[in-house]
């Protein structure tokens, strides 16, 4: 097979593997619902616990890590560059975030990046789980928190003197996840304010309001948003 060809299935293969949804999965099957339609309306880790807790936190999120780290494994084992391994693995996070399987819509893609850094840059996984960590200590304000944790995710792979193409991998994951705040989630509120403010609440916090236990309830949008 041409090298070219290869690495090209492989990336597709990657994407692929990422739009499995398990977040969508486990919500058909444990209460035949949509987690879009639910909450917060993102297919995200923080959606599930709200719903199944923390078995199905961990359970979602093991194999959301492995979405990232198998496509990046495969590439190696064939031999392939380590830009190759990284489009792989980026390819999994965008398939995630726009999975082909559900209209292009998706999560955020924090633990299919962890499944890419356990490969590629070992650190950075710990990095972002300090942020995530910190961020839980404020709930409402996490998203702001895992942000700062994503943005400076570069810096920390330059600093940490890595190979270019790690580098520029991290800048792949945060570009892929603050694209995918601002696109926003399935939920829409009738009135959520001027659309500049709302493109900020969407890129700081997440969501297209300030008020977070407005934006996770389950009260049809009119109603949240005439409280």
């Amino acid at each position: 097979m041409h090298p070219w060809l290869l690495s090209t299935l492989l990336v597709l293969l990657g994407y692929l593997c990422g739009s499995i949804s398990f977040s969508y999965l486990l919500g058909i099957r444990r209460g035949a619902i949509d987690l879009r339609q639910r909450g917060s309306g993102k297919l995200s880790a923080s959606n599930v616990y709200n719903y199944y807790g923390v078995a199905g936190l961990v359970g979602v999120g093991i194999l959301d890590v492995a979405k990232g780290a198998l496509p990046v494994l495969l590439a190696r084992r064939l031999g392939q560059p380590l830009l190759v391994c990284a489009l792989a693995g980026l390819a999994a996070m965008a398939g995630h975030n726009w999975s082909v399987f559900l209209g292009f819509s998706g999560g955020r893609g924090i633990g299919t990046a962890l499944g890419i850094l356990l490969n590629l840059f070992a650190p950075g996984v710990l990095w972002l789980l300090g942020y995530l960590a910190a961020g839980r200590l404020v709930p409402p304000a996490a998203p702001a928190v895992g942000l700062v944790g994503l943005l400076t995710l570069p810096l920390f792979a330059a600093f940490r003197q890595q190979p270019e193409v790690v580098v520029l991998t991290c800048c792949g994951i945060a570009l892929l996840t603050v694209l995918k705040r601002v696109e926003g989630s399935h939920k829409r509120l009738a009135d959520p304010g001027p659309w500049w403010r709302v493109l900020l609440c969407r890129l700081v916090l997440d969501r297209d309001i300030p008020d977070y236990d407005t934006w996770i309830s389950d009260e049809p949008p009119a109603e949240a948003a005439a409280r």
